[in-house]
């Protein structure tokens, strides 16, 4: 508890300090990210507001700003699926966008039994995670997270976001800036230690992963959550990670938890799951009480994630997550550590 209370005493103090140095609001933010985007499908860079020791990463690697990624693939962006969080206080947005890419950049996943091969030259549909570090109203740090979505489940899961991300917060449930930061931690805290009580999870919780529905309450459009794979443990936020289906994520490294929206409840965190996978089965607890084992072969992999949280009345009501796979213990790009 102490160190929860010296750490959200360090937020406050750090939060003070942007307020007094920030120079672009949400208004300000969202252009200059629309900007971006515009930018990149037009394969210019000259048309976004980048500084000139602007730094720029894509899949965890540091590439040249205008040159490489998707400055040269980027098709379009969707006018439909679009969720950001806006943070005047560190001058960061953080936002989730669907885009169409060139599929030679993004290659599709070999085709199975019968089906035609794709075609390789045919646009492919990504989700794009955003982050923007803003200062005197030019991009100093540019980050692209990507991840390929090929599934028609999917892609229609991802064509309108869920209407909770862009709803106000009454201001009576609403939830300061360094709570709001300390929950989504907590988020990441309660997935390693398999216990769902250490994050305040709403009874209506649901999560998306790369517009998978993969825990807590459906939403229109939404498969059931997948008790494949889950067998009797339970499906909700909590209960799924107290059941240890998740055990076989070793640890959340890299944690950047850095961007919060006090107004629509939001907050936005990158990260580094890494799977050693050193162990072959893991053992889930049932509804029953009773115990078994799971098989996981899979080979080690780390999972760079972007996850955006619904917050208010200091409960976690909603979370839409993406991801894609690295070597294991991959370094971010930003860190010159993996821890």
């Amino acid at each position: 508890m102490k160190a929860a209370l010296a750490f959200a005493s360090i937020l406050a103090a750090a939060s003070s300090a942007g307020a007094q140095a920030a120079s672009c609001d949400r208004a300000c933010l969202l252009n200059i990210a629309d900007t971006y985007l515009a930018a990149l499908v037009a394969h210019d860079a000259s048309k976004a507001p980048m500084a000139p020791n602007a730094k720029f990463t894509e899949q965890a690697k540091v590439l040249k700003v205008g040159d490489e990624g998707l400055w040269k693939s980027a098709l379009s962006t969707s006018t439909t699926f679009k969720i950001p969080v806006t943070d005047p206080v560190s001058g960061q947005i953080g936002m989730l966008v669907m885009m169409k890419a060139s599929g030679a950049a993004f290659p599709a996943p070999p085709a199975r039994g019968n089906a035609p091969a794709p075609d390789p030259n045919a646009p492919a549909d990504i989700q794009l995670a955003l982050r923007l570090k803003v200062v005197d109203r030019k991009i100093i740090e540019a980050e692209h997270l990507i991840a390929r979505i090929a599934a028609p489940s999917q892609l229609a899961a991802l064509k309108t976001p869920r209407a909770a991300f862009f709803q106000p917060v009454p201001k009576a449930r609403r939830d300061p800036r360094n709570i709001l930061l300390l929950i989504a931690n907590a988020y990441y805290d309660a997935l390693t230690q398999n216990n769902g009580e250490l994050a305040p999870f709403a009874d209506d919780c649901g999560r998306r992963e790369n517009g998978m529905h993969t825990a807590g309450a459906g939403r229109p459009g939404d498969a059931p959550p997948p008790p494949a794979g889950f067998g009797g443990t339970p499906t909700d936020c909590a209960g799924q990670l107290t059941s240890r289906a998740m055990s076989y994520i070793n640890s959340i490294d890299l944690r950047r938890i850095w961007i919060a929206d006090e107004e629509h409840g939001l907050a936005f965190g990158l990260t580094m799951f890494r799977h050693p996978m050193e162990q072959k089965t893991i053992t889930i607890l049932n509804q029953d009480g009773s115990t078994s084992e799971r098989p996981m072969n899979f080979n080690p992999f780390d999972l760079e994630a972007a996850h955006i949280f619904k917050i208010h009345g200091g409960k976690i009501h909603e979370i839409e997550a993406m991801g894609f796979t690295l070597p294991l213990y991959s370094k971010n790009g930003w860190n010159q550590f993996t821890r």
